[in-house]
Parts: C-alpha cells; sequence; structure tokens
C-alpha cells in the first residue's frame, strides 16, 4: 500500500512548515491527486489519519482534489478531457497528443492556528 509511504510524505511536509511558522494546531491539508497517479483516495485518508495521531495535525481534515486527465492535441491544437482512457483527439482523432494534467501528487495548501 503505497499511500502509507505517501501519507507520511505530507504529514512530514506539512510538519515542517508547521515549525517553521510555529503552528500550534493544523486544521486541514489540501492535496491535489491526479486521476493517472494510482492513490486510492480513502486509503490516503484511513493512512493520514492513523499518522496524524499525536502530533499536531491530529484531526485534520485531508481535503483531495482529483485532477482529470486533460491532454492538447500536437496536430489540431485541441485541449481535451480523457474519457475512458483513450488518449486520442476527440476533434481529429489523432494520437499525437501531449498530457497536460492527471499525474499531479501535490500538497496545495494547509489551514492552521
Amino acid at each position: 500500500m503505497h499511500e502509507m509511504s505517501i501519507a507520511q510524505s505530507v504529514l512530514d511536509i506539512v510538519l515542517q512548515e508547521s515549525q517553521n511558522h510555529k503552528v500550534n494546531r493544523v486544521l486541514s491539508v489540501a492535496v491535489k491527486v491526479g486521476e493517472l497517479s494510482a492513490v486510492e483516495t480513502e486509503s490516503l485518508r484511513f493512512c493520514f489519519d492513523f499518522l496524524t495521531k499525536g502530533t499536531l495535525a491530529e484531526g485534520a481534515r485531508l481535503e483531495i482534489e482529483r485532477v482529470q486527465v486533460t491532454c492538447r492535441c500536437q496536430e489540431c491544437s485541441s485541449n481535451f478531457t480523457v474519457q475512458e482512457l483513450i488518449f486520442s483527439c476527440p476533434a481529429c482523432k489523432s494520437p499525437k497528443v501531449e498530457m497536460l494534467s492527471g499525474r499531479e501528487l501535490s500538497v496545495e495548501s494547509f489551514e492552521a492556528e
């Protein structure tokens, strides 16, 4: 379950930034998770909740924003959202596409007091 190591990395980032800013308590953490990142969001939540026990982030909400897979066609320059993992342009049917989003995995922000 790689969600445990991801949750640990998220927590490490938040705790380090909390220390840098003299935070007393973390209330929420916002992360972006791309659809192709192979992260199961409920497992990530479970692991985060487990790992935060006894830390400044205990009880913090993990807010997960799922990011759709979007591409740009290299032939006609159309931008489109990938449906059913079909990586070809719906406008011109070209398979020559550049992925713009969908692989993200990042801590965007956190709320603290």
